[in-house]
């Protein structure tokens, strides 16, 4: 039994560390609240709220997480954020 569980348990583990990862997003002095929001709602499927606390959260303290997932998750939305103008990177 304990083999069992000490399979589980790595499972576990691995799948946190495989989520480790955030798109955080820049504070920059060319785009608009609106044009953020707008893009966090398209490209992350943020609902409107939590884009427009996201905006505030970036332009307030120069920067914020928007999205968690695994890095292949990830990187296909932080293009289209890099894309889009706004400045982001996964860390």
């Amino acid at each position: 039994m304990s083999t069992i569980e000490q399979f589980q348990e790595d499972v576990l583990v691995e799948e946190l560390i495989g989520l480790n990862n955030e798109i955080i997003l820049f504070n920059d002095d060319v785009n608009t609240f609106d044009h953020v929001i707008d893009t966090l709602i398209r490209v992350c499927n943020h609902e409107p709220i939590q884009a427009e606390q996201c905006a505030i959260l970036v332009h307030y303290k120069g920067k914020c997480a928007v999205k968690t997932g695994s890095y292949d998750e990830l990187k296909p939305l932080c293009s289209s954020l890099l894309d889009a103008g706004l400045s982001a990177e996964i860390q």
